[in-house]
């Protein structure tokens, strides 16, 4: 790929997603009536404890009835100190992570600083109402952006709709087809002192609660040993929950609830 060149006044600048519009690599737009069967993500959460944000989704993708992909990453680091989560078609909203990804790095490359948290959140929401054409077709995302402001020093939260509206929350939020079972968890369990821990242990019980109510939602695979993707985001940055921590409190749940882990 060779690196256009732009006269002064139609310099796209820090915006990278119209440096790819005006080199020619734009969104494909589907004629009127096409429909794609698609995998498609479904329940991911956030919420907000004492020194950050804990983010976390389930790993299942389905297409209709089928479980088309069982180790599918729906939560994403964006940067340092953001992540995204998503729901929705799997494709689309695995492209529209990546591009958001080089957006942020090609910002703080051009201006020499990074994007403020809510900048981040601003450049996404344009970036999923660009896809309402696909979401039409069936084909929407409806992201979490997530991330710890550095200027403020508290986690912040965000929650988009398909048309890329986006509202910010205050302590947690829920997408996806399980997120009704899953914001119920948090809103019962949430508490505005929780630790890293306490945190961690509430989205891994929300998502126990939306796969055992939700098809589409998948639950830990002790057989496989697939297990939500987690990460916190904090002053140090971004940093995924390890899959042995995972195991033990899940099994730790399982015996609370009566069951066996063998």
């Amino acid at each position: 790929m060779v690196m256009p060149v732009f006269q002064p006044g139609d310099d796209p600048g820090t915006d990278f997603p119209m440096l790819l519009q005006r080199a020619g690599y734009g969104p494909v737009d589907l004629p009127s009536g096409t429909t794609i069967d698609t995998p498609h993500a479904t329940t991911c959460v956030a919420v907000r404890f004492d020194n950050g944000v804990v983010m976390a989704g389930d790993r299942r993708a389905t297409s209709g009835h089928l479980i088309s992909h069982r180790t599918m990453e729906k939560v994403v680091q964006a940067d340092r100190h953001s992540g995204v989560a998503i729901a929705g078609a799997a494709g689309p909203a695995i492209d529209m992570i990546r591009l958001f990804q080089v957006q942020l790095e090609y910002y703080e490359k051009v201006q020499g600083s990074a994007l403020s948290l809510e900048g981040k959140a601003n450049q996404l929401a344009s970036m999923v109402r660009a896809n309402v054409p696909a979401a039409m077709q069936g084909m929407g995302v409806v992201p979490i952006f997530a991330g710890f402001d550095v200027r403020r020093s508290i986690g912040r939260l965000w929650a988009y709709d398909m048309l890329g509206g986006r509202y910010e929350e205050r302590e947690h939020v829920a997408t996806g087809s399980g997120s009704l079972h899953a914001s119920t968890v948090m809103k019962v369990g949430y508490r505005s002192d929780l630790t890293r821990d306490d945190a961690v242990e509430l989205v891994t019980r929300s998502l126990w609660e939306a796969a055992d109510a939700d098809s589409a939602t998948g639950g830990p695979d002790m057989v496989r040993g697939i297990y939500p993707v987690v990460a916190t985001i904090d002053n140090d940055g971004w940093s995924l929950v390890g899959d042995d921590e995972l195991g033990d409190r899940y099994r730790s749940l399982i015996e609370q609830m009566g069951g066996s882990t063998s």
